[in-house]
Order: C-alpha cells, then structure tokens, then sequence
C-alpha cells in the first residue's frame, strides 16, 4: 500500500510517499481504508523525532482518521465491510489502510469524512474538559490556555455554544489572539504581556 513514511528525524522535506505492508486485522480489528486524516502537533514531534512512541506504534504517522471499514477480524463484531467510520490510533493514519482495534471506531452517520477525521484527539479531549469535567454551565466565566492550538480552538467554540458569559484565553502573539477573538473569545490575553491572573481578577471582581 501507498503510505507517507519519514526518510530520518526531521522537518517536512523528510516526508515522502513510499510503499509500506498492508496491515492484516487482527482477532478484534477492523480494516479501515482511509479516506482522509488529520495532522496533530504530536505528529509533527513525532517525525522531528521527540516524541516517546507507546509500544503499539509503527513508523506510519497519524493517529485520526475516517473510512470504510473493508475487512474485520475474527473476533470483531461491532462493524461490517461497507461501513463509514472514524476513529483514533496509536499511529498509523498516513496510509491507504490501517487495522485498529473496533473500541476505537465510530460510526460517520451523518458526518463527512473530513469531520469524523477531525474531531477525536481534539474536539473530544476540549469537550472532556468544557463539559464533562468542567461542567461549564450558561452564564458561567472560563480560562482556556495554549487557546490557539486545536483543542484550544475546540474549547472556545464549545464554551461559546455552552454561553459561557466571558471567555478569557492566553496566547503569545497578536495573531494568535486575533485568531481566538474570531472563533468566539471575549477576553483575548497575551501571556508575555499580561498576567492572565490580573486580567481575571480585575474583570471578575475578584472572584476569578
């Protein structure tokens, strides 16, 4: 199969399209063609060469991505050939196919393939945080850091949905803050400037 492999450690001139195996599914896998996947941070540490791989992970890049499902193995039971999925794995993701265990596939429904691809390592972690462990309710005031990264960009857009009253978030450069200011954030703050600390309390009466 064709797969975007990394000729040694380094920038994006070390990525190439190269020839790999095809995986073979496994007694709980599935068999995913991969119609798109997304780029993460971690995937950009990961071909510089910085990033610490678990054990389950090949030298493919990518960890989201959506599909049909054109294989399963014997044990898998949850999906069927011809099935439109997404899902997040340990690596793997740059390729024309990849096997991942079933838990970690979802069904598309009504989402394109372009947003299932997106939405697992960052939209799910901003909502675990938002919602489920925040419990952020309307009315409400929240802090969101590194807010122009994609979680960051996932939790603004989330806060605002949830009407969140102020959202206060920090990044380091004017760009960045213009940027947040656009997806939803009312209290824009530049870390290398301000102490979001200050901003916080001053604009809450103290109460932060």
């Amino acid at each position: 199969m064709r797969a975007i492999l990394v000729k040694q450690p380094g920038g994006a001139d070390q990525l190439y399209l190269g020839q790999a195996e095809k995986p073979e599914p496994k007694c709980n896998e599935i068999l995913v063609k991969i119609h798109c996947f997304a780029l993460n941070r971690m995937d950009i540490v990961q071909r510089e060469g910085h990033y610490p791989l678990p054990p389950e992970a090949g030298p493919i890049l990518g960890v989201e991505f959506a599909g049909v499902v054109v294989g399963t193995g014997a044990n898998a039971q949850r999906f069927k050939p011809g099935d439109r999925v997404f899902g997040l794995a340990y690596g793997g993701a740059y390729a024309q196919f990849i096997a991942v265990d079933e838990g970690s596939v979802h069904l598309l429904g009504p989402l394109t393939m372009e947003m299932g691809s997106s939405l697992l390592e960052c939209w799910y972690t901003a909502y675990q945080a938002v919602t489920l462990i925040g419990d952020l309710k309307a009315g409400e005031d929240i802090l969101i850091h590194a807010a122009s990264g994609g979680v960051g960009t996932a939790a603004i857009q989330l806060a605002k949905n949830a009407g969140a009253r102020r959202i206060f978030v920090t990044a380091g450069s004017p760009e960045k803050l213009e940027y947040c200011r656009r997806v939803g954030a009312t209290h824009p703050i530049n870390y290398r400037e301000q102490s979001f600390k200050e901003v916080v309390l001053q604009e809450t009466n103290g109460r932060g």
